[in-house]
C-alpha cells in the first residue's frame, strides 16, 4: 500500500462492466514524507475521495478485490481509504510499549 494525493478526475465515455458507477481519479503517488514519488496514475475510487485528499492506495489483485460489487474487474490501482491523520517517526525508532489490555504473545 502507498499514499497518494488526488489531483483530478479522469472522464471515460465507456467503462468495463462493474466500473460504471465508480469514479476514476488522477493520483500523485507520495513517499512516506508526502513528497511526489513518480508520475501521475489513474485509480478507481471506492471511498468517495475528492481533489486534494491524501488517500491509501492498493495495487494489483488487492485493488481488484476492493471493488464493491463485482470481485473480478481489471483494476490495478484503487483508493481504499482517506487519510485523516498521520505520524511519521524517524527511521529506526520503534515503540515497544504495549497498550493496556494487550497480551505480549498473542
Amino acid at each position: 500500500m502507498k499514499f497518494g494525493k488526488v489531483m483530478g478526475t479522469a472522464i471515460c465515455t465507456s467503462k468495463y462492466t462493474g466500473l460504471e458507477s465508480l469514479k476514476l481519479l488522477i493520483v500523485q503517488p507520495l513517499s512516506k514524507h508526502l513528497e511526489a514519488d513518480g508520475g501521475l496514475v489513474v485509480a478507481v475510487d471506492v471511498v468517495q475521495a475528492g481533489e486534494g485528499d491524501i488517500c491509501v492506495m492498493a495495487r494489483s489483485r488487492e485493488a481488484a478485490l476492493a471493488m464493491p460489487e463485482i470481485k473480478f474487474v481489471p483494476v490495478d490501482l484503487a483508493l481504499i481509504g482517506i487519510v485523516d491523520e498521520y505520524n511519521v517517526r524517524p527511521d529506526g525508532e520503534l515503540d515497544f510499549i504495549l497498550k493496556p489490555g494487550w497480551v505480549q504473545y498473542s
